[in-house]
């Protein structure tokens, strides 16, 4: 990167000595190269984070909310679904016990 620095530099310079750009037109042009080699390093860094993290095993935090979120809408199912379950498990229980209870008197 430093190499591209300097080499941009002497493009810059020689271009200003020669007359070709103003002092303005360069200053801009290096402003707009250091943005854009900013907007490299940071993509290049935030690429080696995720596979390093990636790696390791950890999840995003919008992948565990969105799992979270996933499972809170299957618990009510879930509890309702067992809740009903139970609520006709017990007349038929009730039932069964009636029917043992009757068939020991006999």
């Amino acid at each position: 990167m430093s190499n591209d620095l300097f080499s941009s530099l002497k493009t810059y310079l020689t271009k200003l000595s020669d007359g070709e750009k103003t002092p303005q037109e360069v200053a801009a042009a290096l402003n707009a190269w250091a943005r854009e080699s900013a907007d490299t390093l940071k993509a290049k860094i935030h690429d080696e984070v995720e596979a390093t993290v990636l790696k390791m095993g950890f999840v995003k935090r919008e992948e565990f909310d969105r799992l979270v979120a996933r499972v809170d809408a299957i618990a009510p199912a879930k509890a309702a679904k067992a809740a009903k379950a139970a609520k006709n498990a017990a007349p038929a229980k009730a039932a069964k016990a009636a029917k043992k209870k009757s068939g020991v008197k006999k």
